[in-house]
This record gives C-alpha cells, structure tokens and sequence, in this order.
C-alpha cells in the first residue's frame, strides 16, 4: 500500500510540474546553457573572494564594464537602479554585480565608491591580476578591448553592453539586452523570483 502511494505521488509531481507554466521572458533565455557563464571566483572591494555561491537564494544580475566608462556602464547601473525601485520589497532578493574590465584603474577604492552611489545593494567586482580577467571575461564571452586616447591612461574600453541574470539556484537563465527599459527587466526579474 506504502508503495501505491509513493507512486500517486510521484505521478502527481510530474504532472504539476510538467503543466506548470513556461516563465515569458522579454530577455533572452539562454536556460539550460552548460557552455558557458557557470560560476566565477573576483575580489569585492574589500579584498575578499566572491563566488556565485556567495548569492545563493538571489536573482544576480551580472554586468561587465568600466567606472570610467561614459554611457553604456552609467545607464546600465541607472536602469538596475530603477528596476530595484520598481521590484520593491522582491529588490532584497536581487544582487546586482558590476564587473569591471578595467582593473588597472578601477581599485578596490573606487569600486567601493562608485558602484554603491546607484544603489548601497550594488556590488563592485573585480579580477585579480590580467589572467583572472582573461578567465571571466571567456567563461562568460565578455568582449573587451582597449581603445588608446589621446594622453597615455585617457583610454576607453569596447565592452559587451549586455548582462547575464541568474536565478536563485544559481543557474544561468537570461542574457538581457542593454537599454531596454526598466520595466522590461523588472518583469523577467519577477519571473525569475517566482
């Protein structure tokens, strides 16, 4: 009889599950990708080694980019900014991480500074040393170059304006499109909280 029931039961979790709904994403549901974006190992502000792990139990939202950076970075974290705002009480949930590509000028100090001024929730990463920047950047096919300016360190960086969500498993779930719109994200987002 013991057996009769487990069984029911398990005939009754597969078919919950298989008619639960699909979640309708606006971004790019990259779900199930094993290529790719599987964990990461940089140093927060204060020197200590952060992995995906660390987040367990959150949507993060990683993004690569620079402090120095004059459009694509500042309207990306602006945009997070507002999304949190708009997620409300469900924004405890979310961790937004900035990954710079840039670590020969963005210190501990200013990541500290920078990140934290479009929301204290933020979280400024970076690698430490040139090859741990290599390894992040091609586990999570991150474009990146310098561009020279016209004074030795005045350069920019071409980067990949897109960023990657996981959700509270720490699976990878979406790749999100730049300048979308706060709205668009928030959804997903509550898509992934559910």
């Amino acid at each position: 009889m013991n057996f009769l029931r487990i069984c029911m039961l398990a005939i009754l979790c597969f078919v919950l599950t298989a008619c639960s709904p699909k979640p309708e994403f606006k971004n790019i549901d990259i779900t199930g990708s094993t290529a790719f974006g599987k964990d990461f190992s940089l140093l927060d502000p204060d020197g200590k080694v952060r992995t995906l792990a660390d987040f367990k139990g959150k949507v993060v939202v990683m993004f690569f980019g620079y402090t120095q950076c004059p459009d694509v970075c500042p309207t990306t974290l602006t945009e997070m900014q507002q999304v949190m705002t708009l997620l409300g009480p469900q924004s405890d949930k979310v961790q937004v991480l900035f990954v710079t590509v840039d670590p020969e000028r963005d210190t501990a100090e200013i990541l500290k500074q920078y990140v934290p001024a479009f929301d204290p929730r933020f979280l400024g990463l970076r690698p430490a040393d040139e090859a741990a920047l290599e390894k992040v950047t091609k586990d999570f096919r991150i474009y990146y170059k310098k561009v020279p300016g016209t004074k030795p360190g005045s350069y920019t960086i071409d980067h990949t304006a897109g960023s990657y969500a996981f959700d509270p498993d720490g699976r990878l779930r979406l790749y999100i499109k730049h300048a979308q719109g706060p709205e668009t994200l928030a959804h997903d987002l509550k898509e992934l909280l559910k």
